[in-house]
């Protein structure tokens, strides 16, 4: 601690200068890609990355965050010592659902925030520092972590050991989502829950609360505006064209009610879930992580088939690509589509086309889980997109081919590095009808 106590002294003193230069050195050896780093000054505490030089001129203006102590997101390594000298046995359903893995899991959610929480105390936060005039406060991403953190602190009533407040809310919801439980059932769920409890109890009182808690943790969905006949998407260039340029149909639905005239619903949205940022949550977490370097590591080379990874198409795609099959970690996909009528017989005018990524660098047992499939794209509208369904895979398309060409740049919780992570298209999942429809 103490060849970094330049942390704690002004910014216009030679000794914080020469410890500058001492932490850009040691990240440049050690997490410097493409010759970016991460950024731990108080303006963008880590969720940035730019050049060496660049870095350096924000810790000077803006200053270093004075709970960055153990530089975990440049490579340093930490030294975690078990609790030994207790005989208490540990209670398996206490383990899963106790505060600490709730800890484990938002450090998982946002690593770039994780190095300062130690024990579940926050020393990268607003409070335990003192902020000067020339600092700003945390971005939307720090501060969701910090009050997270402070519920997964926070008992869920004063004498529970079990849970936090946090991981109660996480439990519930969970079993929400996997059970199909209805908002009203679950409305009066929480407050059979708030009867039982002790008076004083911090548990969410109805559906509103609960979404708008959980949607700190939920990934991005984009919104994208369809023509109703599949012509085009109204995104990018076409994003402020009120009519399509093939066929002039309007992208919103004719307003037949006199009191809602000035609110216009639009005719066809496709819901877009980015790829990207999917992807990176594989590698966040440690377990995850492993497992993504599976089809390279832990697969047995045998000649038997028994998952994609054996396969003539992988080994002949693998010896024209080497550069990308040096990582096991740069990703392998599948692509799965299938359009249905969840009205059943009830109405034949309704179509719904879901668009699934498999992961092909997991195991068997765990890429055909329903828990690892990872959903792109919904179309939806009053009839199949047959063959404009290319129109609404351009998002999909273009991501993948970023992914492909430039790659992005993401945490390895194993490692505790950053890579350039790559991915491929390697396969299609679908009926034979569909082999006219897609674009391939």
């Amino acid at each position: 601690m103490e060849k970094k106590s330049w942390m704690t002294m002004r910014r216009s003193m030679k000794e914080y200068v020469d410890g500058v230069n001492e932490f850009l050195n040691f990240a440049s050896d050690n997490t410097c890609i493409d010759g970016l780093i991460g950024s731990p000054c108080k303006k963008c505490w880590l969720s940035k990355y730019f050049k060496v030089d660049m870095v350096h001129d924000h810790l000077i203006y803006y200053g270093i965050c004075q709970g960055y102590t153990i530089w975990h997101a440049h490579g340093e390594k930490v030294n975690s010592t078990p609790n030994v000298g207790t005989n208490t046995p540990v209670n398996d359903e206490q383990s899963q659902e106790g505060p600490s893995d709730m800890h484990t899991m938002l450090q998982d959610i946002f690593p770039m925030f994780a190095p300062g929480v130690v024990g579940g105390v926050l020393e990268m936060g607003v409070e335990a520092e003192a902020v000067d005039d020339n600092s700003q406060g945390p971005n939307k991403g720090v501060q969701k972590f910090y009050n997270m953190l402070k519920d997964a602190d926070e008992t869920l009533y004063e004498g529970c050991t079990k849970h936090s407040r946090f991981s109660a809310i996480v439990r519930l919801w969970n079993m929400k989502c996997l059970g199909g439980w209805s908002n009203n059932s679950f409305v009066e769920l929480l407050e059979f829950l708030n009867e039982l409890l002790p008076s004083g109890a911090s548990l969410l009182k109805n559906t509103y609360v609960a979404e708008k808690y959980m949607s700190d943790l939920e990934l991005e969905c984009v919104k994208i505006l369809v023509c109703p006949n599949g012509c085009i998407l109204f995104r990018k260039n076409n994003e402020n064209r009120e009519t399509c340029m093939f066929c002039q149909t309007s992208k919103w639905k004719q307003n037949t009610d006199t009191n809602r005239r000035n609110k216009r619903s639009p005719a066809n949205v496709l819901h877009w879930f980015p790829l990207k940022s999917r992807l990176q949550r594989f590698f966040m977490s440690s377990k995850t992580a492993s497992h993504m370097k599976w089809h390279a590591e832990g697969r047995t080379n045998d000649g038997v088939l028994r998952h994609l990874a054996d396969g003539i198409a992988r080994k002949m795609f693998h010896s024209q690509h080497n550069d990308f099959a040096s990582d096991p970690r740069n990703v392998r996909l599948g692509l799965a589509v299938d359009g249905f009528n969840h009205f059943g017989n009830m109405s034949i005018y309704h179509s719904t086309c879901p668009v699934m990524l498999i992961l092909y660098n997991l195991p068997p047992w765990m890429c055909m889980k329903q828990l690892t499939f990872m959903l792109s794209l919904i179309i939806s509208g009053p009839s199949s997109p047959s063959m404009k369904i290319d129109v609404c895979l351009e998002p999909l398309i273009a991501e993948l081919k970023e992914l492909w060409e430039v790659g992005s740049l993401t945490y390895d919780a194993c490692s505790k590095r950053m890579f350039t992570m790559c991915a491929v298209l390697m396969w299609t999942i679908n009926d034979f009808p569909s082999y006219g429809d897609l674009s391939g």
